[in-house]
């Protein structure tokens, strides 16, 4: 089962690296982008000065390109904002928050770039899980996270405690148990996004802002499978292991610590909560931008390796190269693999937050 040193992504500059595969993520950071800038206009004092100092973090920053684009958007937002109206620019301080494995060499040397824009004078990275505290209460003013809090803190106990598969061999079995499994990444989720809001509000200061995004569904949508890039990883795993190129057993106790939530399942989670209140939510598709020759199988695969390598890795030991040979056998037909896509849409969730 995957543990908080294998969560993180791929590391490194490499081809099979997150930093070399993580252009659609990006492009759903670059979607946030008006929900930052009216976060940061909504933080001013009065309706007309920002604070003289303001903190701003990111909560699974990950690593690469990707790494500085929540926090360069928002401190772009606080130069312009000063700029047109004249306003004297604030102390800034930014800081980047992973899992103590992040590729945080990468990270800290990408730093010096904040330091170009006049309003930053301070930055950092803050080590650890953001299902715990990690920094002190009432110093920050926006918190921002992407693609991450679709990340559990761990794979639902009912399930491994009980030896419930995710994702065995027995399709029969795995059909009758799935409507449980899916009810107890779900219930995993609502106790984690909780605790999450419960400790941001306390990090926050009075009014502080928080704008996230997330893999989803849509309300109306039912959840009867996995979302496509994780139901396919466990497509390709059963095929290896009737193969005999990974343990049966194995499978069997392998969990992938993740769930995308319908935006009414966020809504209904933030409600019951109480800390904040919703300034607004999207509800969008993932792939709208985004250049079309990235969604063919060699990237696709490529992808999936940046993102689950270290957790396959981890559980079933260095079989990537017998991954990536059943995954390319999974859409050698031509147009495939987007019709698979098709046949699974998911979206992606955005919603701006203001502590209450």
């Amino acid at each position: 089962m995957a543990s908080k040193h294998t969560l993180h992504m791929n590391q490194g500059q490499e081809e099979t690296s997150y930093a070399h595969n993580s252009t659609i993520q990006n492009a759903e950071q670059n979607k946030m982008k008006p929900l930052i800038e009216a976060a940061i206009l909504d933080l001013r004092n009065n309706n007309t000065l920002l604070p003289t100092k303001m903190v701003i973090a990111d909560l699974g920053c990950s690593s690469g390109p990707n790494a500085l684009a929540l926090v360069s958007i928002a401190v772009k937002a606080i130069h312009s904002y000063c700029i047109q109206f004249q306003h004297p620019p604030p102390e800034v301080c930014v800081l980047l928050n992973d899992l103590p494995d992040n590729d945080f060499n990468t990270v800290v040397k990408s730093l010096v770039t904040l330091h170009s824009n006049d309003p930053v004078v301070v930055t950092g990275v803050s080590s650890g899980s953001f299902y715990e505290r990690l920094f002190t209460s009432g110093s920050l003013h926006l918190v921002c996270s992407s693609n991450s809090l679709h990340w559990l803190s761990k794979a639902p106990e009912v399930l491994t405690s009980n030896q419930i598969s995710a994702y065995g061999m027995d399709e029969h079995a795995r059909r009758e148990s799935l409507p449980m499994v899916l009810e107890a990444y779900g219930q995993q989720f609502r106790k984690d996004f909780t605790l999450f809001l419960e400790l941001r509000a306390k990090e926050l200061v009075p009014g502080g802002r928080m704008v996230v995004s997330l893999p989803g569904r849509r309300s109306h949508e039912i959840a009867s499978k996995f979302s496509h890039i994780w139901e396919a990883l466990a497509q390709i795993l059963r095929v290896m292991a009737s193969e005999g190129v990974i343990d049966k057993m194995k499978l069997e106790s392998f969990y992938v610590p993740m769930y995308a939530p319908s935006d009414e399942e966020l809504r209904e989670i933030i409600q019951e909560e109480g800390s904040f209140s919703i300034s607004e939510m999207r509800v969008h598709d993932p792939t709208s931008g985004v250049d079309s020759t990235l969604i063919v199988p060699s990237r696709f695969i490529t992808l999936m390796r940046a993102i689950f390598e270290p957790i396959i890795v981890q559980h079933f030991g260095n079989v990537m190269d017998e991954f990536v040979r059943v995954a390319e056998q999974r859409w050698s037909q031509p147009g495939s693999l987007q019709e698979e896509i098709s046949g699974n849409p998911r979206v992606m969730l955005a919603v701006s937050l203001a502590k209450a």
